[in-house]
């Protein structure tokens, strides 16, 4: 019976992933991201339980990945699908086909989950950027246009430009040979985790003083202190 309490999870993941395209769909895009940041909680404990319980299995590492190619892959394409039709807006027209282009980040996801799911050496880092925080990046766009409401953030992120570099960037991470970060934690020791407790730190700084503006940088924290400490496979 235990076994089937991670996948349970996981599916409630799913759900929230499929909860978050209906509202995607429709344009409602910051009840979307609600629901994106719920399936990445659930997420993160799914494997947490499945690791306090000793029932890692193969068919939770290939529902989980199914599950990510909805919440953090599908979402966020179709919400690079709605922020293209608002940057055209005043020229749009039925037959636009712009806006598709926000597509190829759902394809970079599932690519990326399937390399992940047959990778034998990312126990204690990732290779490329996981899709959830590819999702939270994507996502927190829409939040900054209708939370913040900043004429030079609305600017910038309703350039069709910015969001095609936006996209091409997005995918590229996804898949980049570069060793990230995984916030798995084998002991609270400070020297084994330093650069786990900076990142979490400076995550907390940069979402209180700028609020969704944060999550942009904190993911280019991320990088960077991933490149400048790389983590071990240990």
């Amino acid at each position: 019976m235990k076994t089937f309490v991670p996948n349970f999870v996981t599916l409630l993941n799913l759900l929230s992933g499929g909860i978050a395209v209906i509202f995607a769909v429709e344009g409602d895009l910051s009840t979307a991201a609600l629901f994106v940041f719920l399936g990445i909680l659930f997420d993160f404990f799914d494997g947490f339980i499945a690791r306090k319980l000793n029932v890692v299995s193969d068919l939770g590492l290939q529902l989980d990945s199914l599950a990510d190619v909805v919440t953090s892959g599908l979402v966020p394409a179709l919400v690079l699908f709605h922020l293209f039709e608002l940057s055209i807006a005043p020229s749009w027209d039925t037959h636009h086909i712009l806006p598709y282009f926000g597509l190829l980040v759902l394809l970079a996801s599932a690519y990326r989950l399937a390399k992940f799911n047959i990778s034998t050496e990312q126990s204690n880092y990732f290779i490329g950027l996981p899709t959830p925080a590819n999702a939270l990046l994507i996502l927190s766009l829409p939040l900054i246009l209708s939370y913040q409401n900043n004429d030079s953030y609305n600017v910038i992120i309703l350039n069709p430009w910015f969001l095609i570099g936006a996209t091409v960037l997005s995918s590229f991470l996804l898949n980049a040979p570069i060793k990230l970060i995984a916030l798995k934690f084998k002991t609270w020791n400070f020297a084994d985790n330093a650069s786990r407790y900076i990142l979490i730190v400076f995550s907390l700084v940069a979402l209180i003083v700028f609020k969704f503006a944060g999550i942009p940088l904190l993911i280019l924290f991320y990088i960077i202190l991933s490149l400048i400490n790389p983590p071990q496979n240990v």
